[in-house]
């Protein structure tokens, strides 16, 4: 058998372009690489701060993570996504930077769950920052404008760590801040039919949300598995 060659590391399909954060990341947690089935590469946007992306629109980044993007490729993945999905905003640029697929939020699943929906039932979004989430992040990933935002800012613990960029997390805190806040979007919206989480850090909590809804809910984890089951399929 003759195979060819042209990379430098084989069996990681998928790049993921990290934000410089120090905030503990649990299992469930994208950047913790215990939550993929299979294998990914990380690379770290230096200077990328939680508070610079989610909070001032990875203002002078964009150049930062084309090349961390470009870096990933020659490194031999075949797709890029990132770990925030405030960076919906980079979409069009990363896309037309790289020759792979390009995957940039967790909010790109937004039209397309609203189209698996029953009848008189749409999809809405869990964000960590609704005072930032604006309608540039939303067009950026195709996501109706009307769509219905909850948000765990107010919240006692998850918010506050993650943005804040904190050495230490209480877990069940964070867990009751995204439960309270997906309960609160419901609440306020009787025509939801499922829940996108904005957030890469509320993939923990998905299962608790769902439990408690009792609605679907999809995260990054959900997309970037679809992602990769195209990259890659499996064998049969």
């Amino acid at each position: 058998m003759i195979t060819q060659g042209g990379k430098s590391i084989y069996g990681a399909s998928v790049g993921i372009l990290m934000l410089d954060a120090r905030f503990p990341r649990i299992p469930g947690d994208m950047g913790n690489a215990l939550t993929w089935p299979f294998p990914v590469l990380y690379r770290i946007v230096r200077d990328a701060s939680p508070d610079r992306v989610v909070r001032h629109r990875a203002e002078g980044m964009l150049d930062a993570y084309i090349d961390a993007a470009r870096d990933l490729v020659r490194d031999g993945v075949d797709g890029i996504t990132t770990n925030c999905g405030f960076l919906s905003l980079f979409q069009k640029e990363l896309a037309e930077a790289v020759p792979v697929p390009v995957a940039t939020s967790s909010l790109m699943q937004v039209e397309m769950v609203n189209c698996i929906l029953p009848a008189g039932k749409r999809a809405g979004v869990l964000t960590i920052s609704a005072s930032t989430l604006t309608k540039d992040h939303l067009l950026a990933a195709n996501v109706p404008l009307d769509t219905p935002i909850g948000t765990t800012e107010g919240g006692q613990e998850f918010t506050r760590v993650i943005l804040g960029n904190e050495l230490s997390l209480d877990v069940g805190k964070a867990r009751e801040d995204n439960v309270q806040a997906a309960l609160a979007l419901v609440a306020d919206n009787p025509d939801l039919g499922a829940i996108v989480l904005e957030c890469t850090n509320m993939c923990p909590y998905a299962s608790d949300i769902q439990q408690a809804t009792g609605l679907p809910v999809f995260s990054i984890v959900s997309f970037i598995k679809w992602f990769q089951a195209g990259l890659s399929p499996p064998p049969y």
